[in-house]
């Protein structure tokens, strides 16, 4: 009966210590948190975003342009 309870102490004395180590050591111990450095993809990047309107719209204009510039002169 006695080597029963010895073991039953071990395991209860090791699920103590894990339990106390993953409480208050485990920020110390290799265990990183996800960085925000910057956006992850482009639809969360305002500049990436900026830039793909300003493009877009650049184009609409070139292309409006374009078909102003048709209308005015008669095809040869």
């Amino acid at each position: 009966m006695a080597p029963v309870l010895y073991l039953l102490a071990a395991i209860g004395v090791l699920s103590v210590a894990v339990l106390l180590w993953r409480a208050f050591a485990s920020e110390r111990v290799g265990v990183s948190r996800p960085r925000q450095s910057g956006p992850v993809a482009p639809d969360d990047d305002p500049d990436f975003l900026r830039r793909l309107d300003q493009q877009q719209w650049e184009d609409r204009m070139r292309k409006q342009r374009g078909s102003d510039q048709d209308e005015g002169n008669p095809p040869a």
